[in-house]
This record gives C-alpha cells, structure tokens and sequence, in this order.
C-alpha cells in the first residue's frame, strides 16, 4: 500500500473504534509505557489529540511522567503559517489551547523551545512499520522538526494498532522512531 492507502485504511480503522474500545486501548497503552525502560526526562513534546481523528490522546503518558518526574516541562507543537513550521512551545495548566487551521489544537501563548533541548517527543501517527517508519497526516511537520533535534532524542509513538510489515515511499527526510507503544505490546527500533 502508498502512504496515502495507508492514511485511508487507518483513519478508517481509528473511526470505527467505539469509546469502549479506545478507552480500553489507551488504559492498556499507559500500561505498556509503563514498562517502557527508560528514565523520565525534564523536557517533552506531546500533541493536543486531533480528536476528528480519534487520535490517542497522549495527557495519560504525561500525567504519569509527570508522577515519576515532577521536574517535567512540557512542550506542544504549533504550525506556523508563516514558515511553513513547526516550533513548539512550553505549557503549563493556565494555557489556553486553539484549533488551527488543521483543526488541531494548539497552544496559544508561550516560551518557545529550540528542537535540540528537548529529551522525549511523542509522535502523531497514523500507521507505523516493523522498521519504526510512521505515516503521519502528510505535511511533513514532525519530520523536519526532528531533523533539528538531537541525536537522542527518545522519540515514542503511540498506536491502537500493531504495525505494518513495510511502509512504501520512504525517504531520506522520514524520521525514525525509538519505541512505539501498542496496547499489548512495546516495539524498539
């Protein structure tokens, strides 16, 4: 399948998950990052679910970073119309949050972050292989966001669904992930 067959087949696949259903995955995916070995860092990226998508909403991953690390910072993207970027911005309870143009919420205000401060990102997805290729929505965003950042830099996805054998069309710009976290299982790339 292309990347875009692959857009379809999973954002079919994530609309036909009932609340039930998702909840249940999402409490099993905390579960599973639980297990992940890895130390808590300081700072790390997260995503304001897109929830047109049924998109996992990643606040149960930093709840619990913030349980086992209460030093946490974390940061949100934002997409600048006028660079055609992603930057991200440090949050804190008081922000307020905006749909964008893509209808994805974001922060509104606050101190932006250069890429290579950060120590964990967690990544949107749509689809993911056994490589730790990801198809995200198509916009090229987080790719080269993480291009910018540093070389270990823990990046996590997080996914209902297991991954495919082989992603298509990918190229020197794609991003690999470290882990992506499954609702039975941690896969390590």
């Amino acid at each position: 399948m292309t990347k875009d067959q692959l857009r379809k087949v999973y954002k079919e696949r994530r609309s036909a998950l009932s609340p039930g259903q998702r909840q249940k995955m999402e409490d099993l995916i905390l579960i599973q990052f639980q297990q992940l070995d890895i130390e808590i860092p300081c700072s790390i990226m997260t995503y304001a679910p897109f929830e047109k998508m049924n998109e996992f909403d990643p606040q149960l991953i930093t709840d619990y970073c913030y349980f086992k690390n209460p030093r946490q910072q974390l940061f949100y993207p934002v997409c600048s119309k006028e660079d055609n970027r992603m930057h991200c911005l440090q949050v804190n309870d008081e922000t307020l949050f905006e749909h964008n143009r893509f209808g994805i919420p974001e922060p509104v205000e606050g101190m932006e972050t250069v890429p290579d401060a950060l120590d964990m990102i967690i990544i949107p997805l749509l689809a993911y292989d056994v490589k730790g290729h990801r198809v995200g929505y198509g916009k090229g965003f987080y790719d080269k966001f993480l291009r910018q950042c540093r070389d270990d830099v823990v990046k996590i996805g997080l996914s209902f669904f297991d991954p495919e054998p082989f992603i298509p069309e990918i190229g020197r710009h794609d991003v690999k992930l470290d882990y992506c976290i499954c609702p039975d299982r941690i896969y390590s790339f």
